[in-house]
């Protein structure tokens, strides 16, 4: 349903049922699908793709080229999943060379004011806080909740399940399944109450609890703290999930356990 004061590409691609709202711009090589609503003065450009039944609220701007200096110009896309809402003012940037694209997932809530970088990747299900700020190239795995203000700095991973203190600085890799906070940013639990919402049993989230007390309370360095966790610990998808995470972190994982 298009309003007559929206303008639309002709050669943008956007279902029928599609509600589009007074002066939004939707440029071209454009694909909305069904059951999405766009909000008034939405602006989205060149590479988007949006999937079925999303919300994007008044202001948000929708694949702009990257705020990257090394940026040329090169054909790249953003890719928005199924039943995702996007809020008032929300900014994510199409990909550069690097990626390529830069991706956000399906039922995910980005509160107002977030910005996605240029090549980030936003799993499914998670919640982005107000204001929060996603440097180049950070990855955020599925159910991750930021609380708002949340800055994360560029080539960040931040883990599935895990639950982050609104104002937080992120500088080093957050692994699976925990809660952080503090400045700078440290290891204060495991997402237990997010995990059990998730039907996690209570055998599989003591199991995590163990994972963690021996990384981050034992005392031990992170090399000698995996090593005891394989040796101590049957192999598990979680166990394992954690030890690859921290062996392919690139930056290093967040502080430990501090009083």
């Amino acid at each position: 349903m298009k309003q007559p004061l929206a303008y639309v590409h002709p050669d943008a691609q956007v279902a029928d049922n599609v509600v589009i709202e007074p002066f939004v711009t939707i440029d071209k090589n454009v694909i909305i699908e069904e059951g999405t609503r766009i909000g008034s003065n939405v602006t989205i450009l060149e590479g988007a793709h949006i999937g079925k039944n999303c919300k994007i609220f008044p202001g948000a701007v929708i694949s702009a080229i990257p705020q990257d200096l090394k940026f040329r110009g090169e054909k790249t896309t953003v890719r928005i999943g199924d039943n995702t809402t996007i809020r008032e003012c929300v900014t994510v940037n199409r990909g550069t060379a690097a990626r390529g694209i830069t991706e956000v997932g399906s039922n995910c809530l980005i509160m107002a004011y977030v910005h996605v970088a240029h090549d980030c990747k936003v799993g499914d299900n998670c919640i982005i806080g107000n204001a929060s700020q996603l440097a180049g190239e950070v990855f955020v795995d599925d159910y991750a909740i930021f609380g708002g203000m949340t800055a994360v700095h560029q080539f960040c991973h931040i883990g599935k399940h895990v639950m982050i203190q609104g104002g937080s600085l992120i500088g080093k890799d957050v692994p699976p399944y925990v809660k952080a906070g503090r400045l700078p940013l440290s290891y204060v639990g495991i997402n237990s109450i997010g995990l059990r919402r998730r039907e996690f049993s209570n055998e599989k989230i003591n199991e995590i609890q163990d994972i963690y007390r021996i990384l981050f309370q034992s005392g031990l360095n992170v090399s000698d703290a995996i090593e005891r966790i394989e040796a101590e610990m049957s192999a598990s998808k979680e166990r394992d999930e954690v030890i690859m995470f921290i062996r392919n972190s690139k930056r290093g994982i967040m502080k430990g356990y501090t009083r």
